[in-house]
């Protein structure tokens, strides 16, 4: 069957590790200093090796192969119960959410609806190429804008697929990531949603190195939320 599966540059790999360490399923190894793909049908093609790389020596490409094996993952899981992320956590697994009602104890009793639609959301955690990727409109936030503006769910979230992190915690360029997830998914739009303090300003510019490495022309809008709150650009 035709299906995506990673493809390595040999040539580009200066044999880091990187990547073996951030495939689920066991697929990569380091063989003569080099990244080799060790079976077809261990890959599951969702790409969360690709932004680990620091040389792009991977690609996600299409290709007739043989199925997924999804019993083996089922079993790496089960074996490897003590892993840490991202090397086997099933919350890690790209999947779609139904929209959740939660009674909130307010005073007046109302129900809130979350507007998460997707999981995981971390960008970190996110697969490149998970299916509901394909026809979104983004929402990538700093993780501090959910806890300071009340209505983030309604306002922002609600029919995007929300993306999250903190620059200064992670400590890392998230525009690799997200370029990838541009470039080779169908993303409508992309709104970014930052706190004014200046760390925060790495996620705008990740978006923005993001859709420049990426060659495509989507709509971007930026929304800046103060400590306390207030929507102030």
């Amino acid at each position: 069957m035709k299906r995506n599966i990673i493809s390595i540059d040999e040539d580009k790999c200066v044999g880091c590790g990187l990547c073996v360490n951030a495939c689920h399923q066991g697929a990569l190894k380091l063989i003569d200093g080099k990244a080799k793909l060790v079976s077809e049908t261990y890959c599951d093609g969702l790409g969360m090796c690709l932004p680990k790389c620091p040389t792009k020596a991977l690609q996600i490409i299409e290709k007739n192969v043989e199925n997924f094996d999804n019993n083996r993952k089922g079993e790496k899981m089960n074996s490897e119960k003590k892993n840490t992320l991202p090397c086997g956590c099933p919350s890690t697994y790209a999947k779609e959410l139904k929209t959740n009602t939660v009674v909130e104890k307010n005073n007046q009793d109302q129900e809130v609806q979350s507007q998460l639609k997707q999981w995981p959301c971390q960008i970190k955690l996110v697969p490149v190429n998970a299916p509901y990727f394909n026809g979104a409109k983004l929402l990538v936030a700093a993780d501090c804008t959910a806890f300071a503006n009340a209505n983030v769910h309604s306002k922002f979230m609600k029919n995007k697929i929300t993306l999250i992190g903190c620059p200064k915690l992670d400590n890392e360029n998230y525009s690799v990531k997200l370029t990838e997830i541009i470039k080779n998914n169908d993303i409508k739009s992309v709104d970014v949603l930052r706190m004014s303090v200046p760390c925060c300003s790495g996620i705008e510019n990740s978006v923005k190195e993001a859709l420049i490495n990426s060659g495509k022309m989507i709509p971007w809008r930026v929304i800046v939320i103060s400590p306390n709150g207030e929507i102030i650009e």
